[in-house]
């Protein structure tokens, strides 16, 4: 029997980050009626953009290179350039420096990469080779929904047998040189977890693989431009977003059929808690979230001055010298520490996109990882960090703009500790996020639903979450 008539909506989705859009998109494309609620007056969740600093200068606050969503399955099967989205492709995809003047470099091709690697580019080689003529595959394991077998077992199993292997180990048994050392560590330390953890080889592998195969572009305009385009895109299926509207409890929510939170459980526990089961909402108490971020946003009047030659073909910049370097950093931070070196993600997106900051002036985004709620100004030692290897950066500094742990969070509550990846995804929580059930996105309680990084595949700007989690929604209504 259909009950939609007692309903003002099929769904309601709380939260309009990507996944949330992602959601509400899923769920329009097959007829259902949506309605998207934000509490902010802007809408995007990760992908806001916003005048930091001074006016004119266009500053990504918190998710600004995005890989992941240029290779995402879901978002390459929407119209989104219709809606306004550009994607602009630096030279190269990611830029390391090593002291002395040196740096290693990322290139769009594997075989270019591996001659800048000297002694290890033939180990370089055959280590990305397969990965990146497979990529669509893999990434397609990689995002999909938790799938035993897996749905490309003879193309996905050599990768998985290097996949769960600490980064570290991966590093110094594949590679003898510092330059790919360096270069690997600084790509596995996207993970947030030690690098002598297993499965933080994972992330190295597959966010290199990338920028061989899609790059790492950034958007033009803003990483607010991907969030509008969606919503176009959405309001174009007839779905409809309401911002400015916080949910603090169930009472807040229209009626529907389906109610999906792109929250962490932690908020879903704020809004549901009195309407799940007591097993369940001790699950998600336990729920672990895990190191936070130190973020700094800068107005330059000139390009930072880099050292090494080439450093300035890239829009993303790993900042943290070798793999020693790197690992202790990663590791002192979860002995709650905070580095005097810390390992530091700079991006400088003026140089590809026109529109960030006024003509001769840049743009420069970085953060560092810190201990979960951690109450420490980093931003000197940022600063250190990228004046060690472009001196005389601090000269060409207008503004400065920071964000600790708190505001963070204060910013987005999903950024609980400033944990900006929605929990910490190491091998006991990476496969069941938020609870263990077979349905990661659905709760026991009929029509509510997590659609948010908390779920399966997990972090990034890849709105895969929220269209599985729509997804299963959908199977679940087949009675209509």
């Amino acid at each position: 029997m259909n009950n939609k008539r007692h309903y003002a909506y099929d769904a309601v989705v709380v939260g309009s980050g990507p996944n949330g859009l992602t959601a509400a998109i899923t769920l329009a494309r097959a007829g259902r009626s949506v309605l998207v609620l934000e509490a902010k007056d802007t809408l995007g969740g990760g992908l806001r953009t916003k005048e930091l600093t001074l006016p004119g200068f266009q500053h990504d606050v918190c998710s600004s290179i995005q890989p992941l969503g240029a290779a995402s399955p879901f978002l390459r099967s929407l119209p989104l350039s219709e809606y306004g989205l550009e994607w602009n492709q630096p030279q190269a995809p990611l830029a390391h420096p090593l002291d002395g003047g040196r740096a290693v470099i990322l290139e769009r091709s594997v075989e270019a990469t591996a001659e800048g690697l000297g002694p290890d580019g033939a180990a370089y080689r055959k280590l990305f080779s397969p990965l990146v003529a497979n990529w669509e595959a893999l990434i397609d394991e990689f995002l999909g929904p938790l799938s035993i077998p897996p749905k490309h077992p003879w193309i996905s199993a050599p990768l998985m047998l290097k996949a769960f292997l600490p980064a570290r180990f991966l590093a110094e048994r594949y590679f003898s040189g510092e330059a790919a050392r360096a270069l690997f560590a600084g790509m596995a330390a996207h993970s947030i977890l030690p690098l002598e953890q297993v499965v933080t080889s994972a992330y190295g592998l597959m966010i290199s693989m990338l920028g061989h195969a899609v790059g790492w572009p950034i958007v033009r305009g803003g990483s607010q431009r991907l969030a509008d385009a969606l919503a176009g895109y959405l309001r174009s299926l007839g779905g409809e977003i309401v911002t400015g509207r916080p949910v603090s409890s169930m009472s807040d929510v229209p009626p529907a059929r389906d109610t999906l939170f792109d929250l962490t459980p932690r908020q879903l526990l704020c809004i549901a808690g009195d309407r799940l089961p007591a097993g369940y909402r001790r699950q998600l108490e336990r729920y672990r979230y895990g190191p936070g971020v130190f973020k700094m946003d800068f107005a330059l009047d000139g390009p930072i001055p880099w050292q090494a030659a080439g450093v300035d073909r890239s829009a993303c910049v790993h900042l943290g010298g070798t793999l020693e370097e790197i690992a202790a950093s990663e590791s002192a931070i979860w002995r709650d520490e905070h580095p005097e070196r810390p390992y530091v993600l700079v991006a400088q997106q003026s140089l590809y996109d026109d529109t960030r900051a006024p003509l001769g002036k840049h743009t420069v985004w970085a953060y560092c990882h810190v201990p979960h709620g951690s109450t420490v100004d980093m931003s000197g030692r940022i600063e250190a960090q990228i004046e060690r290897f472009a001196p005389g950066f601090r000269e060409r500094i207008l503004a400065r703009h920071t964000m600790t742990t708190a505001e963070m969070e204060a910013y987005n509550p999903n950024y609980v500790g400033g944990d900006i990846v929605g929990g910490v995804a190491d091998i006991w929580q990476l496969f069941t996020r938020p609870a263990p059930r077979w349905v990661p996105y659905a709760t026991p309680v009929e029509g509510l639903y997590i659609c948010s990084s908390s779920t399966p595949p997990g972090a990034g700007v890849h709105g895969m979450c929220g269209h599985h989690a729509a997804r299963a929604v959908l199977r679940a209504r087949r009675d209509g």
